[in-house]
């Protein structure tokens, strides 16, 4: 067998081509799945067991000059090929429009920096959770409306397996698996049974906070939204919170800035009342620490979530949520200028 190779070894260095065609039918020859090399390694199987290091040997090297062969071809060729007299090297290229980051990612990275800079770290979780880490552990009860089939997409009919309708559940692992301080911020994809129109989706994209911690307050919570507010759409914006309920939080509320568009003053935007709605927050309710392993009676802490589509209305006035979703390069192409 060793004859045989060394007899293609000869044939491969004396190779020679014209053109990148035949460079392409010398490769198939020779190294292609039914090349003669090819061939060569499928007799390899017959070698008796104490030739075969010094067959395979050969064979290597032959595999290895063949392809350098090759390259060396297309490498003369290309040296060799002429440049079309047709072709202008002094003009200067095509322009290429550049892309740019989809809107609510924009919102979501200032968002996340936002947070960054007051110490908070990402979290993530799957997207596909159990009943448990998206609803008893939050303090859900059994007849809670958010468990019917008509809120929430679940895997299988009378299954715990659902698509998580907030990223609370990525707060309540990180609980599970971490002890305090905790303090992460939870960006993601969110779904829910609604009906798709300009003001509701199927699917959006949340931003949650979660800190815990010995003594952590309300007054620490609203200090961390001002602050937010403030970043987000200004030093002149202003914050109320107003009394609410949520299974996961006591006491709770939700945060309504005043109107970036009229100072707060009234306008159709904010419907006359000089301010809108952006997020809900809360401290978060005992039962919700215990269930995830965290002596509430040591530890307290705050969680606050927002809708990103929420905050990317108000910050460019998209007035339909579909808009987000049907990938409209005219509709993307405004927020170039903010990369």
């Amino acid at each position: 067998m060793i004859d045989k190779i060394n007899a293609l070894l000869r044939e491969v260095e004396e190779m020679k081509a014209a053109n990148a065609d035949e460079i392409e039918a010398l490769r198939i020859k020779y190294l292609s799945k039914k090349g003669e090399i090819s061939q060569l390694m499928d007799d390899f199987r017959t070698v008796a067991a104490d030739r075969k290091k010094e067959v395979g040997q050969h064979l290597n090297h032959l595999k290895e000059r063949a392809w350098q062969r090759i390259n060396e071809l297309k490498d003369t060729f290309a040296d060799t090929q002429a440049i079309d007299d047709d072709i202008d090297l002094t003009r200067t290229a095509y322009p290429v429009k550049p892309g740019t980051r989809h809107p609510l990612s924009i919102v979501k990275k200032e968002i996340c920096d936002i947070f960054g800079r007051l110490g908070f770290s990402i979290a993530e979780g799957p997207e596909i959770e159990d009943d448990w880490h998206v609803f008893s552990s939050l303090n859900f009860a059994q007849d809670h409306p958010a468990r019917d089939m008509q809120d929430t997409f679940f895997i299988q009919h009378a299954s715990d397996i659902l698509l998580r309708t907030h990223t609370s559940s990525v707060q309540t692992r990180i609980m599970e698996t971490t002890q305090p301080p905790i303090r992460i911020i939870c960006p993601g994809r969110v779904y829910r049974h609604e009906a798709i129109s300009y003001r509701a989706h199927c699917f959006f994209h949340q931003v949650e906070a979660l800190y815990v911690d010995k003594d952590v307050s309300f007054a620490d919570l609203r200090q961390v939204l001002l602050f937010f507010a403030k970043e987000l759409f200004g030093q002149d914006t202003k914050i109320r919170l107003r009394p609410s309920y949520f299974p996961f939080t006591e006491p709770s509320a939700e945060m309504d800035i005043s109107c970036n568009l009229c100072g707060g003053k009234g306008c159709p935007f904010c419907k006359h009342t000089g301010w809108v709605e952006i997020l809900g927050c809360g401290m978060v309710h005992p039962n919700v620490l215990d269930n995830c392993g965290i002596d509430s009676n040591v530890y307290s802490g705050y969680a606050l979530g927002m809708g990103i589509e929420r905050i990317t209305n108000l910050k460019y006035q998209v007035k339909d949520l579909r808009m987000f979703s049907e990938n409209d390069i005219r509709f993307l192409r405004q927020f170039e200028s903010a990369n």
